[in-house]
């Protein structure tokens, strides 16, 4: 039977994010909605997780990688410099009784195209590159008041890079997916 993508929303729901976000490593969680929307769309309209070998960079707590091991991804490595929050996917893994995942403690900089070549797919919710300076804060409700609606949409970028015909650096790379949200 295949998930439907509010079942698997409901699922995320459950997954534990950030104790204690880290400013400088930009973590902040991907929402459930936004993960279930974005891997139901990468898994139903371009079939790229069920039975693939899922990569996802910069992992934090885990959702996106329990997401993809949900639908049915063959394999599904994390990767994170973080060692709290892997200590969280760790946990989070572990509740859901997943087999399919696994993570890996690095700087997603310094990885190999051995590496990437691995993968089939390769999924991120991608820091911003703008938390070098002081920390900002934004308040919110107030931005909020100069919408005429109730309700305030999020605009999402889904990106997606299909490589067929790989640059001549990439030797025996058949197709890499890259997902950025």
């Amino acid at each position: 039977k295949k998930m439907k993508r509010k079942e698997l929303e409901s699922f995320l729901q459950q997954v534990d994010g950030f104790e204690k976000p880290k400013l400088l490593l930009e973590q902040y969680p991907t929402r459930p909605h936004i993960a279930a929307c974005m891997l139901y769309t990468i898994h139903n309209t371009y079939d790229d997780i069920e039975n693939k070998v899922v990569g996802d960079l910069g992992c934090g707590c885990g959702m996106l990688s329990i997401g993809t091991a949900m639908l049915g991804a063959g394999l599904c490595v994390g990767f994170d410099i973080d060692e709290d929050a892997l200590e969280i996917f760790s946990r989070n893994v572990a509740e859901f009784e997943l087999t399919n995942i696994d993570m890996i403690q690095c700087n997603v900089c310094s990885l190999s195209d051995t590496m990437f070549k691995s993968f089939d797919t390769i999924i991120m919710n991608p820091p911003f590159g703008t938390k070098h300076n002081k920390e900002l804060r934004y308040d919110l409700p107030a931005s909020y008041r100069f919408h005429k609606k109730k309700t305030v949409d999020i605009e999402v970028d889904l990106i997606r890079f299909s490589f067929k015909d790989p640059p001549p650096h990439t030797d025996n790379l058949k197709q890499l997916k890259i997902y950025l949200k």
